[in-house]
């Protein structure tokens, strides 16, 4: 099977884990090739703003075939008749923290030119941004009036966004207040989350879904503006694009959504030893050298040699039920 084989107008490829580089390595590879055939824009799972700017966040800026693909990209751009597009579509979040969404709202008033003291209702940043902000709901500034404030001020900042729209629209200033106008929002959305009472496992359950929810909307938002220049690939962990946003993507989109799942055989750089034969890594790895992309999707059984502390969990039939092709990495 080749990548040129997949219609859709978002092509999604997952990796198992982000700590085996061979992932990000071919998926520059796979997107140079892509590029000639109808795709001009790459969204990648770190937050949507600091993309804006070719920056990473979750330390992705670290991983070198990341810093790779935007020096190819600028290369690419300097005598490309179509430029290429590089986004992030994740929420400026992470797991067990989530900044204030003071800086985001402030970059909105600025460009619509309003006199609004924003810092008056966040007050220190570093209230929302502390992890006990997020792990404890009595520490958390996402349920205070001052909060509940502030959403209906993102709210109205958006809609007056909107209300300019038919002369600004399309600018890249106005794009870029909206992406701040929509992080701020969701910034509040998931403090809101966290602030909710209940257990350890089901806050952060409810934490990841909201945090689905946000990059699903994003993703959605990237292939409205990109869809009159052509389609999009995306690249991110295979429990995003299987599930979480990626299952709310392909609700919408249909045929015009397709998942390509990451399996991972063994790995130097995990400490990953070669899977059991019954696997259904086992059974991809027979015959394949390096890589190999193929619509067959294996039967086996889930191996049990994980690593759950190096976000590696492995292939499932809810993962494969759920992809169009398997993309093994021997």
């Amino acid at each position: 099977m080749d990548i040129t084989d997949f219609t859709a107008e978002l092509l999604a490829f997952g990796e198992p884990t982000h700590f085996e580089p061979a992932f990000a390595r071919i998926r520059n590879d796979l997107f140079a090739r892509l590029a000639g055939h109808g795709f001009r824009s790459i969204a990648l799972e770190t937050d949507r703003v600091a993309a804006l700017d070719g920056g990473f966040s979750h330390g992705f800026g670290e991983v070198p075939a990341n810093r790779q693909l935007l020096a190819w990209l600028r290369e690419y751009n300097e005598t490309a008749g179509e430029p290429l597009t590089f986004h992030g579509f994740d929420a400026p979040a992470e797991t067990f923290s989530a900044p204030s969404p003071r800086s985001y709202l402030e970059h909105v008033r600025d460009y619509l030119g309003l006199d609004v003291d924003v810092a008056a209702l966040t007050g220190d940043d570093e209230r929302w941004s502390r992890s006990e902000a997020i792990l404890d709901p009595a520490e958390s500034p996402g349920a205070t009036p001052e909060a509940r404030e502030l959403r209906v001020l993102a709210d109205d900042l958006l809609t007056t966004l909107y209300a300019r729209a038919p002369r600004l629209a399309g600018e890249t200033a106005w794009v870029r207040a909206k992406v701040h106008a929509t992080a701020g929002l969701g910034l509040l959305r998931y403090h809101a989350a966290s602030a909710r009472p209940g257990d350890r496992d089901t806050r952060i359950a409810r934490l990841a879904g909201m945090r689905a929810v946000l990059m699903a909307q994003n993703l959605l938002d990237i292939r409205d503006i990109e869809r009159p220049r052509g389609r999009t690939l995306v690249f991110a962990h295979n429990g995003h694009l299987g599930s979480g946003a990626g299952a709310i993507v392909a609700s919408l989109l249909g045929d015009r959504y397709a998942f390509i799942a990451g399996s991972l055989g063994h790995s130097e750089a995990l400490g990953l030893a070669e899977p059991a034969a019954d696997t259904y890594e086992g059974v991809l790895q027979r015959d394949t050298g390096t890589w190999k992309l193929t619509a067959d999707i294996p039967r086996g059984r889930k191996r049990t040699d994980t690593r759950p502390d190096r976000g590696y969990f492995g292939l499932d039939q809810e993962l494969l039920d759920s992809a169009d092709a398997v993309l093994h990495v021997a």
